[in-house]
């Protein structure tokens, strides 16, 4: 037989890897390839001597090492078990007979909240006012874009707050033009303005603030996560849908503290101007990242990220 079809019939039954490589050593030993029977033993040698020197492989030295930081169900200080706890003393003094485990079942969550962080659109770098940083018409035609798909996706929005810049302001006047039908309120908020909200690290070069801007910035930030970012009010009865428009600096600190990541690694992701990134945050405290920086929804010579 000759080697070719023994080679195939040799591949059609295993089908590996390996096998190839035994039978091309083989075809190298009878010479097919014009070499002799000592190169090839040579070589075979020199393999297995460097394959002898590489480290055993096991599933404990490739196992990454845990943190060691537990997922912390009260990052938003509204935890139920850790509301009612000082409550509980007191009811059971004055009335005893009364169950302490309803009223936490009455205080728990029970809706989830979405929460669309929408970044805003192109605007003209070269303003020197807030005012005079409008959107470019190139930044117009992303927030049509962005307005559509929202519309598209067919959620019930509850609000849409947007920052008090003029580009977030302008994003979100677009934007709610495509949910007219849906009676969505328009919230200007303060809080939500671009700022330096943390040193990151690594360190960049090409943008570095003062000490006093990441003090007084940081703290505002951090002032609109805990104002915006939590899970829902026991009160609230059905899953709502909140629209927040703002800025890049902002939304990435919202995601790594939300997520409970170091908040100075902010920096290292990227959004596109009227991207979509989808906070939930379920009742039991937990959190997830549903879409980070979306803007497929946008043709590819539309995409920006000034």
């Amino acid at each position: 037989m000759s080697y070719r079809k023994t080679l195939k019939l040799i591949c059609g039954f295993a089908g590996g890897s390996a096998v190839v490589v035994l039978a091309a050593a083989a075809a190298d030993s009878r010479g097919y390839f014009g070499e002799q029977r000592g190169e090839v033993a040579g070589r075979w040698s020199r393999y297995t001597a460097l394959q002898a020197a590489q480290p055993a492989w096991t599933p404990a030295s490739h196992t990454p090492t845990p943190s060691g930081h537990a997922w912390d169900f009260n990052w938003d200080k509204r935890d139920p078990s850790a509301l009612t706890n000082g409550k509980k003393k007191v009811k059971k003094e004055e009335n005893a007979t009364e169950d302490p485990s309803s009223e936490q079942d009455n205080g728990k969550p029970k809706a989830t909240r979405n929460i669309l962080l929408i970044r805003h659109s192109q605007y003209n770098l070269s303003g020197i006012s807030d005012k005079e940083r409008t959107l470019t018409p190139l930044g117009r035609e992303q927030a049509e874009f962005t307005g559509k798909r929202l519309a598209e996706l067919g959620l019930k929005y509850d609000v849409l707050i947007h920052s008090s810049m003029a580009r977030a302001t302008e994003t979100a006047n677009i934007i709610s033009k495509h949910l007219s039908g849906l009676g969505v309120e328009l919230v200007s908020c303060d809080l939500l303005r671009e700022g330096a909200p943390i040193e990151p690290v690594p360190p960049v070069t090409h943008w570095k603030p003062d000490a006093v801007q990441y003090h007084e910035d940081g703290a505002r930030i951090e002032a609109a996560f805990r104002r915006y970012i939590h899970r829902a009010d026991p009160k609230q009865k059905e899953d709502s849908y909140e629209i927040i428009v703002c800025h890049a600096n902002v939304i990435r600190y919202f995601v790594c503290r939300a997520l409970q990541f170091p908040p100075e690694g902010w920096l290292r992701m990227g959004l596109n101007n009227g991207s979509i990134t989808w906070l939930t945050i379920r009742p039991s405290g937990r959190v997830a990242l549903r879409t980070l920086g979306d803007a497929g929804f946008m043709p590819p010579d539309k995409l920006t990220r000034t």
